[in-house]
């Protein structure tokens, strides 16, 4: 079992920045990925962007590319969302997620889709004002 903690989410205004933090326990050694997912009132979960805890290998949106940061910090098992030049499309409920490593199958999975994450945190509002 892996349990995860967000925080950090709040109000910023058009052009701001804001850090979210993801704090794993329990079993954590046999985390795969994380990743970071949002949902705007009346939309679909989307995919924001991830990270592998074998290595450091990062993948994003397009939408947030050059704006978001993913990171790790090991030591504390957490997982930190860097929100760069955030605007009001930016505004939803921000989720960590984890990949359970289940075996070798776990590299065929597609960790863009939300459904393949085992593990989730309660979310934290993100609002941005223009």
């Amino acid at each position: 079992q892996v349990q995860l903690v967000e925080s950090g989410g709040g109000l910023v205004q058009a052009g701001g920045s804001l850090r979210l933090s993801c704090a794993a326990s329990g079993r954590t050694f046999f985390i795969y990925a994380m990743g970071w997912f949002r949902q705007a009132p009346g939309r679909e979960r989307e995919f924001v962007n991830r990270i592998s805890c074998r290595g450091s290998t990062t993948y994003y949106a397009d939408s947030v590319k050059d704006r978001f940061t993913i990171l790790r910090d090991d030591a504390k098992n957490t997982v930190y969302l860097q929100m760069n030049s955030l605007t009001p499309k930016d505004t939803a409920v921000y989720y960590c997620a984890a990949v359970f490593n289940t075996g070798p199958g776990v590299a065929g999975r597609d960790l863009d889709e939300g459904s393949e994450y085992d593990y989730w945190g309660q979310g934290t509002q993100v609002t941005v004002s223009s």
